[in-house]
């Protein structure tokens, strides 16, 4: 079971906020530090390695691809350690992690997403690893380590699967009357067209309906 399947389209879609933004961004952090420092070198310097931290990045996905995980650490690890300043390394660490996961090594993935919450410069990054922390954790029925992650998000694009998740969390723990709540919290922080919509509704109403009787 793909225990990060609800948070996928948010990952995709820090990095395609990354992939249209990324470069003014960039450009503001390069500009501003020219003004500080001055010359033509730092803004050359800064540019090259933006570009080479996410060339790194590149070959991090083609290594997990081709199920290289000794490779896309180590390149990852670099990555942390030379580049920590951008965006790369934290989506490096994300995707290592949850390659790990998936192949049952969850005290290095929780390592990882734990120096993405953090090192990571954007918060949506920083909340995607408590996401993913949180669903480890759950797995491993630690949940009050997990409700406690659950508590911290930062960015409004998160408060509804957080929402959620403290709702699965509650449920598990048979506290069915904040598992409701939760649930109720989830669907009104989502948007209207949400796909997770409806299996909300469905989680909802299967607690209200324990409730009742």
């Amino acid at each position: 079971m793909d225990i990060y399947a609800s948070d996928d389209e948010k990952g995709e879609a820090i990095k395609n906020w990354w992939r249209e933004n990324g470069r003014s961004v960039v450009t503001g952090v390069v500009l501003g530090g020219a003004i500080i420092f001055g010359g033509r070198y730092w803004i050359n310097f800064q540019q090259a390695k933006t570009e080479q931290a996410a060339a790194m990045y590149q070959q991090v996905q083609m290594n997990i691809s081709n199920a290289d995980l000794t490779a896309a650490e180590d390149l990852t690890q670099e990555l942390m350690q030379t580049h920590a300043a951008t965006p790369y390394a934290a989506f490096a660490s994300l995707e290592l992690a949850a390659e790990q996961v998936r192949n049952d090594q969850t005290a290095a993935a929780l390592e990882y997403l734990q120096w993405t919450v953090d090192q990571a410069k954007l918060n949506a990054q920083k909340d995607l690893a408590r996401l993913r922390m949180a669903r480890v954790l759950v797995d491993q029925a630690e949940y009050a380590k997990a409700l406690e992650l659950t508590q911290q998000t930062v960015s409004e694009g998160f408060v509804s699967l957080f929402a959620e998740l403290k709702g699965d969390i509650y449920l598990a723990q048979e506290n069915k009357t904040e598992a409701y709540e939760a649930y109720v919290e989830s669907i009104s922080s989502m948007d209207a067209d949400d796909p997770r919509k409806t299996l909300l509704e469905m989680k909802r109403d299967d607690v209200a309906v324990i409730n009742e009787s």
